[in-house]
């Protein structure tokens, strides 16, 4: 039968090629753009994580739906260092989190204050890079203001100006300072930059009576596909106790994962027209082919071969023509994407864009098995279903009726 189905295939060579070639064109284009897609997803979420709020947070359990200053991590030390260790944990930044009223002299204004270590968090935030006025803190800095670019304009207030903060102390007496800004940073994020102020950690756990408690611990990994290996991780080494939980980044940020669905949701209209086009080549094809095949088939019926062999046969031979179009157009589009991941993909004016926000210019795609089987198999499904109808219609030939109307 395979041998068969295989010469019948090729018995209009032109027709087969030009399907053929269909096939592996729409496989290609589906290869190349959902691994476009998937990598560009996973450079948004990079992008968007590694500004402030890491790929993964360990922090007292409520405290991501309540923040409260009582919440906190009592042995930060012990919990740094065992996430530390961890394989895939690029680095692990302590952070203390307070809220207090900044006033500059004429102006006074609500903000959340953040108490980081000058050393860490410079590997899973890119604040310490999108500087644009001053610089970041030093391992020399005792006590000073980094703030954000709209809070700073709406303080009036620039680099060397002095910030009063006012506001409750972990065992709700009055945590008080005044202190100078050394920075003004823009991330992109308008809510970062009109209510985030910075100081260093042990200048915070002064002001606020931290005793050497944080609140949150930040976790940068290597890629995103290693956070659910390592968030597994460190439910497993025990550091969490009874009172820590680690959240993923779409658990501290949901509104990502539901633009990507909603990203990829519209990305599949375009996808499936395509591969509609494709899927209706090939019935025509089959249509064809079953027409031309009329009398053939009812004198192969009328000398006792049962319909469902031939039935078979039509199936079997969509299925060679459509694995062999769908290889052809998975290497194609592999190819495609390995030349785009070393030289990266990008559109006019996005480098310069991106630059702003300290992300990636270009797109560097990568050959992954969802990019390499998702559209391919829609391709096969769709196509294969359409194939049933010619083959329907092989099964309902009768051999008198057929020979003669032939």
């Amino acid at each position: 039968m395979f041998k068969l189905a295989w010469r019948n295939i090729w018995r209009h060579p032109r027709r087969t090629m030009l399907t053929l070639l269909a096939i592996a064109f729409a496989a290609a284009v589906l290869v190349f753009f959902i691994g476009l897609q998937l990598s560009s997803y996973d450079a948004t979420i990079n992008a968007t994580i590694s500004v402030f709020n890491g790929a993964i947070q360990v922090q007292p359990e409520g405290y991501h739906d309540r923040p409260q200053m009582r919440l906190t991590i009592d042995r930060p030390q012990q919990v740094l260092s065992s996430i530390s260790e961890i394989p895939g944990v690029v680095a692990a930044a302590p952070r203390a989190i307070g809220f207090a009223l900044l006033s500059s002299g004429s102006r006074t204004y609500g903000a959340q204050v953040v108490g980081v270590d000058p050393s860490t968090e410079p590997k899973v935030s890119t604040i310490p890079g999108l500087i644009k006025e001053g610089r970041y803190f030093t391992s020399t800095d005792e006590t000073s203001f980094i703030v954000g670019t709209d809070l700073a304009k709406n303080l009036h207030v620039s680099v060397g100006d002095e910030l009063t903060l006012l506001g409750q102390g972990r065992d709700g007496s009055m945590a008080a300072t005044v202190l100078p800004i050394v920075g003004i940073f823009s991330s992109g994020s308008e809510e970062l930059d009109r209510m985030m102020v910075q100081l260093p950690l042990h200048a915070f756990a002064d002001t606020f009576g931290m005793n050497g408690s944080i609140h949150v611990v930040a976790v940068a990994v290597k890629q995103v596909g290693d956070v659910e290996p390592v968030e597994r991780e460190i439910e497993r080494s025990g550091v969490l106790g009874d009172s820590l939980v680690a959240l993923r980044w779409d658990e501290l940020i949901p509104g990502i994962r539901q633009m990507i669905e909603l990203d990829m949701s519209s990305g599949w209209f375009f996808y499936f027209t395509l591969i509609l086009i494709v899927a209706f080549s090939v019935v025509n094809t089959f249509f064809m082919a079953v027409l031309e095949r009329t009398r053939e088939f009812c004198v192969m019926l009328s000398l006792g071969m049962r319909p469902g062999y031939l039935c078979r046969l039509v199936v079997l031979e969509s299925v060679m023509l459509l694995v062999s179009g769908l290889l052809l157009g998975i290497f194609i589009g592999s190819l495609i994407v390995l030349y785009f991941g070393e030289v990266g993909f990008s559109v006019p004016g996005m480098e310069e864009m991106a630059r702003q926000f300290n992300m990636p210019g270009s797109i560097y795609p990568r050959v992954s098995f969802r990019a390499l089987t998702d559209g391919p198999s829609v391709i096969f499904a769709t196509s294969l279903i359409g194939v049933l109808f010619p083959a329907a219609r092989v099964w309902r030939l009768n051999p008198t009726e057929g020979i003669r109307q032939v």
